[in-house]
C-alpha cells in the first residue's frame, strides 16, 4: 500500500483486523526487519491490525529532498499515522532508530498511544557520549561463516554476538534484504544512524503510564544498555529486560525470550486498553 505524506511516497503494508500496532525499522532496514520479529506472534494472536511502513530512503519508500534530519522522519511519520488511522488510540513498536522515532512520538501525542514496546532503542545520538560494552562475540560457527559473502558477512559480523546458521537465516530475510535495497545517497547525507532531534524528548515529558516493554543487549556494542536506565523513570509501567548473550540484533539471536516478554506485554496492553 502507498499513502502520500507531503512528497513521501510511503510504502506500508498491514495484516489483520482491531487494534492499530504501529512497528517502526531502524535505520537502513525496511519492514521486513519488524514483520519477521512480530509476526510470529500473532499467529495465535487475533484482534491486532499491524501496520508496518519503510521509512523515506528505506524499503520501497524512496528518499526525499524535503527530509533534512530526524526531526523529518518523524514529522512523516506523525502525519502517516493520522493518515491511515486518523483519530485512534493505536499501540506502538520502535526497532533502534525506529525506537528513537517512537519515542518522539510518545513526546507529541502521549494520549493516543496505548503501549509501548523498544527494541534496543536508540538514546543518545552522538556515538561518542553512549556507554557501550566491548564488542564481543560468545558462539561462532568458522566453518559455516567462511562459506558466506564476505560483504554480507561483514555486515552480520558487526551486529551479532552470536554467528550461527540460524542467527544468519534470520538475519538475510529481516536484516541484510533491507540494506541492499536502501538508498545509500539519502542516507549518506541523513545520517539516521547520528542525527539527533533538535528538541530533547525528555524536556517537560510528563510519565507515559501505559504498559511498556523496554528490550536491550547485554553485549549491544552498538546502543548499549545502560543509556537505556536513564529513561526508565519514565515510564513507570515498563518491563525493562537485558538479555545475555544478545547483541544489537536480540530479537534474532533471543526469540524464544522475546517472543515470551513481548506477548506478556501484549496481555498488559490488552488488559488496559479499551
Amino acid at each position: 500500500m502507498r499513502c502520500t505524506i507531503r512528497d513521501c511516497n510511503i510504502y506500508y503494508e498491514t495484516f489483520g483486523e482491531g487494534t492499530p500496532i504501529i512497528s517502526l525499522h531502524g535505520s537502513t532496514l525496511d519492514l521486513h526487519s519488524m514483520t519477521g520479529c512480530m509476526e510470529p506472534i500473532f499467529k495465535k494472536r487475533k484482534g491486532w491490525k499491524r501496520i508496518y511502513p519503510d521509512f523515506p530512503g528505506h524499503g520501497r519508500t524512496p528518499g526525499s529532498e524535503s527530509i533534512k534530519g530526524s526531526d523529518d522522519v518523524l514529522q512523516v511519520l506523525l502525519d502517516f499515522i493520522d493518515n491511515v488511522i486518523p483519530d485512534t488510540q493505536f499501540v506502538l513498536v520502535g526497532l533502534s532508530f525506529g525506537g528513537y522515532i517512537a519515542q518522539g512520538i510518545i513526546h507529541y501525542i502521549p494520549e493516543r498511544v496505548a503501549g509501548l514496546l523498544l527494541i534496543v532503542p536508540r538514546v543518545i545520538s552522538n556515538p561518542r557520549q553512549r556507554n557501550l560494552p566491548t564488542k564481543s562475540v560468545l558462539a561462532r560457527d568458522i566453518d559455516f561463516l567462511s562459506e558466506i559473502d564476505l560483504q554480507e558477512r561483514a555486515g552480520f559480523e558487526e551486529v551479532t554476538v552470536l554467528q550461527t546458521k540460524s542467527v544468519w537465516n534470520r538475519y538475510v530475510k529481516e536484516i541484510s534484504s533491507g540494506v541492499r535495497v536502501a538508498d545509500t545517497i539519502f542516507l549518506q547525507r541523513l545520517d539516521p544512524a547520528i542525527d539527533a532531534f533538535s528538541f530533547n524528548v525528555d524536556e517537560g515529558a510528563k510519565q507515559f503510564d501505559k504498559p511498556t516493554l523496554i528490550l536491550t543487549g547485554r553485549q549491544d556494542h552498538i546502543v548499549g544498555y545502560q543509556d537505556t536506565l536513564t529513561i526508565l523513570e519514565r515510564y513507570p509501567h515498563a518491563t525493562f529486560a537485558v538479555f545475555d548473550r544478545a547483541g544489537h540484533a536480540l530479537q534474532l539471536e533471543q526469540e524464544i525470550l522475546f517472543n515470551t516478554l513481548v506477548n506478556e506485554w501484549l496481555d498488559r496492553v490488552e488488559e488496559t486498553h479499551t
